[in-house]
This record gives structure tokens, C-alpha cells and sequence, in this order.
């Protein structure tokens, strides 16, 4: 398997990573497979150090040296940002070379944008928007100091398909999509790479909170595949994107969705 990653470009020995958003869901899924491709990863967390502590173990069980640790900041604080990037720097003595914003927050009492509270507004921009501008800002500037790179947004496939009750998450995806792909253009000759992965319904707790029966079987029955998608569905394809055999693919939005859009 190892020698089958190399050849199709995918080995990322000893690339440090940072994944915001890491102790669960799709963002611990991504990061166990860039583990596996042989980078070292940071795990990103924002409350529960438990789980992030978990991440961390199952990837070091693997290799005789660390290969990851855990940093807590919220993505929304610039300052914390910084601060995540000088622990990888300094955990394993050298620039980061990828990033991948996966830090989200979704509002589970699913309002229509007469109902969204300007609080829950702010709240779903603070992380999904001003979070991975603040964090690609820095990533950009991390990464170019190291010749180069990769940065991946998680964003959704919601952002098109546009459900009513998903008015400010949708806007704040959209909103990440537009900067992903002037930001890819912004970075010329830098060699660093922009992209975004867009999901579509994973089964995660973030997708499960507040949903009901019926609501869920709507986005079962809506896929071809006749099923949700898992983080692991995603993890290969981020896993692509952070690889040399991706570099050109540059500025784009790919759906991850099992044809629900």
C-alpha cells in the first residue's frame, strides 16, 4: 500500500499538517489518513481535549517516533491561530506544509432566514468564514516561508444545493468557495495550491444534531448510493488534494457527495 501511494503521488512523508477542527468527524478521519500517507498532523481542537488526545494516540501507536500532537485554539481568534502554527513549527522543526480547514459549525434547529437569529448568524460566520479566512491568511504566509504547499477548505455541497433551513450555513460555505478561488489565483508563483472538498450529507454528529427521522431518510434517499457518506469517503480525496499528484487542480470546488447534487 505504501509503495502504491508513492506512485501515484500521494506520499506526503514527513509533511507537517495541520487540521483544524481534528478530534472528531470528518476532520479525524482526515487527519488518520494523511497520518497514513506519512505526514505529521496536528489535532486541532477547540473544547474536548479527550478526543483529541485519542487522534493523537492512534496515529503515534503506529510509528516509533510522535507524529502528532494536539493544540487547542479557536479559529475565529487570530492570535490562537498564530499560536497553533508556532506549536507545529516548533513540535517537529519545520514549516508547515499543508492546512486543511475543517473547523464548522451548523445550526441544528435548521431555521428559515426569517427565524435565524443575528446571534446563531454571527456565530455560523465567526467560525465557517472569518475562521478559515484567519486561518488561510496565516496558512498562505506559513507556507510560502517553506517553498510551497498545500491549503484544502472543507466547505459543502450545500452551498449549491441551497435546502431551505440552511440559509446562513449555505451563505458562509458560499462565502469560503469565493475566497478559496481568488485566493488560488493571489497565490501565484508561490507554489502553494488552494482547494476546497464539499460534502454532502456525511453521518456525523454535526450532521445528526437536531435532524429528524424523516429528514435524514430525505438525504439517504436522495443520494444514488442509497446511503449517507462517511468521513472516510471524504479523507481520500483531501488526502489527493494534499499530494504532489494534485498540483494541477488549483482553485477548485470538488463535490464530495456521492451525485446528491
Amino acid at each position: 500500500m505504501a509503495e502504491a501511494n508513492v506512485a501515484q503521488g500521494q506520499n506526503l512523508g514527513n509533511r507537517v499538517a495541520i487540521v483544524t477542527g481534528s478530534s472528531r468527524g470528518i476532520g479525524k478521519a482526515i487527519a488518520l489518513h494523511l497520518a497514513s500517507l506519512g505526514a505529521k498532523l496536528v489535532i486541532n481542537y477547540t473544547s474536548n481535549s479527550t478526543q483529541a488526545d485519542d487522534v493523537v494516540s492512534q496515529i503515534n501507536s503506529t510509528s516509533a517516533c510522535p507524529r502528532a500532537i494536539a493544540v487547542k485554539a479557536n479559529v475565529s481568534d487570530p492570535d490562537q491561530v498564530k499560536s497553533l502554527f508556532d506549536a507545529a513549527e516548533s513540535a517537529f522543526q519545520s514549516p508547515v506544509n499543508i492546512l486543511v480547514n475543517c473547523a464548522g459549525v451548523l445550526d441544528g434547529k435548521y431555521p428559515s432566514i426569517l427565524n435565524t437569529s443575528l446571534e446563531d448568524f454571527d456565530r455560523t460566520f465567526d467560525v465557517n468564514v472569518r475562521g478559515a479566512f484567519i486561518c488561510c491568511k496565516e496558512g498562505a504566509n506559513r507556507i510560502k516561508r517553506g517553498g510551497g504547499g498545500r491549503i484544502i477548505c472543507l466547505t459543502s455541497s450545500m452551498a449549491v444545493a441551497l435546502r431551505p433551513g440552511f440559509g446562513a450555513y449555505a451563505a458562509s460555505k458560499a462565502a469560503v468557495e469565493a475566497m478559496v478561488k481568488i485566493l488560488a489565483k493571489e497565490l501565484k508563483g508561490t507554489g502553494i495550491t488552494v482547494n476546497c472538498a464539499a460534502p454532502g450529507p456525511i453521518a456525523t454528529d454535526m450532521f445528526y444534531e437536531g435532524k429528524t427521522e424523516e429528514m435524514i431518510k430525505k438525504a439517504i434517499d436522495e443520494c444514488p448510493h442509497g446511503r449517507l457518506g462517511l468521513p472516510e469517503d471524504v479523507a481520500p480525496v483531501v488526502g489527493f488534494l494534499a499530494g504532489d499528484a494534485s498540483e494541477w487542480v488549483n482553485g477548485q470546488i470538488i463535490r464530495v457527495n456521492g451525485g446528491y447534487i
